[in-house]
């Protein structure tokens, strides 16, 4: 039905965009050695405590050499490459993989299933969920799974008094298998739905400052053309001067008289386009700093006046004592983005109702088309990009909102989004300032 594309140039920041995402899926390969360092702290303070302080019998010699050669590989990589080192997908999941097999042949060997660390072989599963792509993570759980499932069938006892055997029955075995798959399963789901959301945000909130930059670079433009104005004023003048002596010297000679002529005009054409630059500048300099509420909305509604769709703008209160405030192209592109929504899927019209007193402003978007869907009002401002069924329009959903939804509450303004009560057809999007947050940021 309704999707909540952003406007025609925000494609390029959401192809931007996503490749960030790529890059955030990317470890440094400080963070994996410092983890297995902790590791093969843990492990052997465990071991020593169990065979020195506990005397429980074991495999000792084993059950130390596989800490040693884990921390062997950690030495390694910590030599062989720079800490800044950024890992492809791969590679962080053969190493964690590796610790995977590491951590489950440990087991293995003290006890299986029965050992009270058994759960800590879900942490290479959990952090592969928060940080690599789905397909390595899947691959990595089921090795997990396979690892946990071995483990229940090691003719290994657990460590315990000498003479004591700890044997645990079949159910117990079953019930400790399933805790941890089960465990393991959620703890990752968990991660990977923390980590998705705080990537989408980060990356929604990376094309925010793009699309802010980007408005601002524009707005200042013709006070870049002004400075410009300002410095070639002088060297033009004096080329114009030296235009007019040679006129006066050469006009009447035929070998020349085309050429200086045409040098005398061209250079009144560049006078005359710096002084429009100019005038721009002093003249209008006021009042494209300063924007009443009336020429913002009639700025942003512009763009988007056509045969299909009538835009209707609706002013209930008295326009002399309207808000005025600094130029901001934050709610200028925010604004512009809800309206160029709702005329996408308007039938016939999207009306634009302004009112403001002396502490609110509040602005209000309407038109006539399909309306939210329930789901797209339940997830509205969250930066998922996805497609939705049943809408040949569909495309990004969820980012050029977030934009438009950011950029306006940063200025101070609250937003709504409903569909419009029965029997109208459409959807509403309301926006209310306060009035001194709204002059104080600008319009």
């Amino acid at each position: 039905m309704r999707n909540t594309k952003g406007r025609p140039d925000m494609n390029e920041n959401v192809d931007l965009n996503m490749h960030f995402g790529h890059s955030s899926r990317r470890l440094r390969l400080e963070t994996l050695v410092r983890l297995r360092w902790l590791a093969v702290a843990g492990q052997t303070v465990t071991l020593a405590i169990v065979a020195l302080v506990l005397r429980f019998p074991f495999a000792l010699d084993a059950a130390a050499g596989l800490i040693a050669a884990l921390a062997i590989v950690n030495f390694v990589l910590q030599v062989a490459f720079p800490s800044t080192q950024r890992l492809d997908p791969i590679w962080t999941f053969a190493i964690l993989g590796l610790d995977l097999l590491q951590m489950a042949a440990l087991l293995f060997i003290t006890g299986g299933l029965a050992n009270p660390f058994a759960p800590l072989i879900c942490v290479p599963v959990i952090i592969t969920f928060a940080s690599q792509p789905l397909r390595h993570a899947m691959a990595l759980m089921v090795l997990a799974t396979l690892c946990i499932s071995a483990l229940a069938f090691t003719p290994y006892p657990l460590p315990w008094y000498p003479g004591e055997a700890y044997t645990a029955d079949p159910v117990r075995l079953v019930a400790t298998w399933a805790a941890i798959v089960s465990m393991t399963g959620f703890a990752a789901f968990y991660a990977y739905r923390v980590s998705r959301e705080a990537t989408l945000l980060a990356e929604a909130l990376t094309a925010t400052e793009l699309i802010v930059q980007k408005q601002t670079h524009l707005s200042q433009l013709d006070g870049l053309a002004a400075a410009a104005a300002h410095e070639l004023g002088t060297p033009l003048a004096t080329i114009t001067v030296v235009a007019k002596e040679m006129e006066r010297e050469l006009g009447n000679d035929p070998r020349y008289a085309e050429d200086v002529h045409l040098l005398r005009s061209q250079s009144q054409r560049c006078r005359d386009i710096l002084k429009r630059l100019t005038t721009l500048s002093t003249n209008d300099e006021e009042h494209m700093r300063r924007l009443p509420l009336s020429s913002l909305i009639e700025e942003v509604t512009a763009p988007h006046r056509g045969d299909r769709v009538k835009v209707t703008v609706i002013d209930l209160s008295d326009r002399t004592l309207e808000p005025v405030g600094t130029r901001n192209p934050g709610i200028l592109y925010g604004l512009g983005n809800l309206i160029e929504n709702a005329v996408g899927y308007a039938s016939h019209e999207v009306t634009i109702s302004v009112q403001h007193d002396k502490n609110h402003v509040k602005l209000l978007i309407e038109d006539d088309g399909e309306g939210f869907t329930p789901d797209i009002l339940l997830r509205i401002g969250e930066p998922y990009v996805t497609s939705r069924k049943g809408d040949s329009r569909a495309g990004g959903l969820g980012l050029g909102l977030f934009i438009a939804k950011t950029l306006l509450e940063r200025s101070g303004a609250q937003l709504s989004f409903e569909n419009r009560e029965a029997p109208q057809k459409g959807a509403r999007v309301g926006i209310i300032w306060p009035r001194h947050a709204m002059e104080m940021h600008g319009v």
